[in-house]
């Protein structure tokens, strides 16, 4: 097993937290020198704060960890693509290279929707892989939104 594979089976594993939670399953992870620095999971509606996705928190943790903003020589790996924000957070962060699984076709700016990790016109830029366990990451969210739409529709139902 490559070590992208190994690390993003640990943002899973954060994402699976925040689905116990309620809340949408996305996770992430740091790892700098092969060392996890960093792990969160969306706390979005738990918090009630538009910028605790798992990305900024797990950003946070690792700036908190190594004393400093910058998290250069670091990598995140991350369930869904990043957002514009999170793609924000991570260009002022100086994350070298993002991992992420499945592609996010509504919000994705590592990519999908456009790629604002390798803009050339900001002062950095930082490496992307995509797809990796793709399929379990996407899956994930697939099961927790059905679910979901399955409890707003029993809820609907009862009430008429």
């Amino acid at each position: 097993m490559n070590l992208d594979t190994l690390y993003m089976k640990q943002a899973i594993i954060e994402a699976k937290k925040a689905e116990e939670l309620g809340e949408v399953p996305i996770g992430a992870i740091i790892v700098k020198d092969q060392e996890v620095i960093a792990s969160a999971y969306n706390l979005r509606e738990t918090s009630q704060r538009p910028m605790s996705h798992a990305e900024c928190i797990a950003i946070e943790k690792a700036s908190e960890h190594i004393g400093s903003w910058r998290l250069e020589g670091c990598t995140l790996y991350v369930t869904l693509e990043p957002c514009p924000m999170c793609a924000g957070a991570i260009i002022q962060s100086r994350i070298e290279k993002v991992v992420y699984g499945a592609s996010d076709p509504k919000a994705g700016c590592a990519g999908t929707l456009m790629n604002l990790l390798q803009d050339q016109r900001f002062n950095h830029q930082t490496e992307v892989v995509s797809g990796i366990l793709e399929s379990e990451c996407g899956n994930l969210l697939t099961s927790f939104f059905r679910n979901l739409r399955q409890v707003k529709k029993k809820r609907q139902e009862e009430n008429e």
